[in-house]
């Protein structure tokens, strides 16, 4: 790990001391809440709907797994290679993560493992590599190569296997799911390096157009594809054959946007953010909730002075990307940054302000003060403050008493809690969110 010492740097601010942070409330957010209960028996009526047997039996199958969180991750994985494996298929995994990780095999099996992903407990080799072949070119003006993971392109068939979403950077019909599993989770570091050095702003078409390619190079024998409610449960899951694959990536894209968790009320002064995370999104915490991208077009979706990042996810490895985004954090926050991981992640995306070392104060007291000081116009006492987990977790989280009072209206929110003082320990930080 390659850490950085940041110390604390005394910053007097005029006027600090006349904030006074008001008391917390703490909401609820209702969602639709249906969810898969028996994830083993959903996906056996999936793989009934289609004869892939026969396209299995006897075959060595690379099973993707890439480096975003799912719930039951393991779980869903093990279910696949039993099938497999039931089939008379010889399944093993492959990484698929692009440039995550580090850019490192190493790096890959610390990620899946983190999910409880292991040889023993799936009871399939996991064959890591960086390792690429060049399958083909896209059509575009420098014919920008696709690339295959080795140890995927020597098998005799692939399962691509990924959560779809929303993505963080760019909007199309198809954005993070099964298609990018191909453009780029399998394509590595040096095949994700290639296509990002296009730029965010052509991943709309090329995404699709690397998927293409692969599809008609390899061997692709099926695709499963997640899609989580707002609660961060799985409420889908489909398998698609070869040819639905592209139509089914569109189809649960469009589903994983109707599920999506957002605030359901807007304009706030400070947003606190506990934890951030690449298991969490691609930007650490999703841009499609707090309004913060690289991209312009996610500055209209939600609107808020000040971002305050808390925190890495313990499952982001101390990859910090996205932490650019934030106006304020704390020295332990960015004390506990690996940045050869964090920089080679954004250099690999063109992203590099998602490595930009926000201002920072010495805990969160100071900082969350300082956040409020800096807000222009604001009656302190009446600051709209919203404080979160991480973005996956919109369902119950704090708000200010102030903003509280202006929610009573929206029938989907509920107030669960008389106003308190939010509770710091003797250091200056914020209790844990409970």
């Amino acid at each position: 790990m390659h850490t950085i010492a940041f110390p604390d740097i005394p910053v007097p601010i005029q006027g600090i001391d006349d904030v006074v942070v008001p008391k917390m409330v703490r909401i609820r957010q209702n969602y639709a809440k249906d969810r898969i209960e028996d994830i083993p028996s959903h996906l056996k009526q999936e793989f009934a709907k289609h004869d892939y047997a026969s396209l299995t039996k006897g075959k060595r199958i690379a099973v993707t797994v890439g480096s975003r969180g799912i719930p039951d991750n393991a779980l869903i994985v093990r279910s696949i290679c039993d099938q497999l494996k039931e089939w008379g298929a010889e399944p093993f995994i492959v990484p698929a993560m692009g440039s995550h990780g580090g850019g490192t095999a190493e790096g890959n099996l610390e990620i899946l493992s983190g999910y409880g992903i292991t040889e023993e407990s799936i009871g399939v080799p996991i064959l890591a590599s960086m390792d690429v072949v060049q399958i083909g070119n896209l059509n575009d003006d420098v014919k920008t190569p696709v690339y295959c993971d080795r140890n995927a392109y020597e098998a005799d068939g692939i399962v691509v296997y990924n959560k779809v979403k929303p993505h963080t950077d760019f909007k199309g019909e198809h954005e993070s799911g099964l298609l990018k599993m191909m453009a780029i989770g399998l394509a590595k570091h040096k095949g994700c390096s290639a296509l990002h050095m296009r730029g965010f702003d052509t991943f709309a078409e090329n995404i699709p157009n690397s998927a293409s390619v692969f599809l008609e190079k390899m061997n692709v024998v099926f695709a499963v594809g997640v899609v989580q409610n707002a609660y961060d449960d799985i409420s889908e899951i489909r398998v698609y054959p070869k040819e639905k694959i592209m139509e089914g990536d569109r189809e649960l894209l469009e589903e994983a946007r109707r599920r999506f968790p957002r605030f359901m009320f807007d304009n706030i002064d400070v947003l606190i953010i506990d934890r951030i995370g690449k298991d969490i999104s691609g930007e650490g915490a999703d841009p499609n909730v707090t309004g913060r991208g690289f991209m312009p077009y996610f500055k209209d979706d939600f609107h808020t002075h000040r971002l305050f990042i808390r925190g890495l996810s313990e499952q982001s490895h101390h990859n910090a990307c996205g932490l650019g985004l934030a106006d304020i954090t704390t020295a332990r926050c960015l004390n506990s940054v690996d940045w050869q991981s964090t920089w080679v992640n954004v250099t690999t995306n063109l992203m590099i302000d998602g490595g930009k070392i926000p201002f920072y104060r010495k805990n969160d007291f100071d900082a969350l003060r300082t956040a409020v000081r800096t807000c222009p116009r604001i009656d302190y006492a009446k600051a709209r403050i919203a404080r979160i987990h991480d973005t996956l977790s919109l369902n119950e989280f704090e708000v200010s008493e102030p903003l509280a009072e202006s929610l009573k209206s929206i029938p989907e929110i509920e107030i669960l809690s008389e106003p308190y003082e939010l509770q710091f320990d003797e250091e200056g930080f914020l209790e844990d969110f409970v």
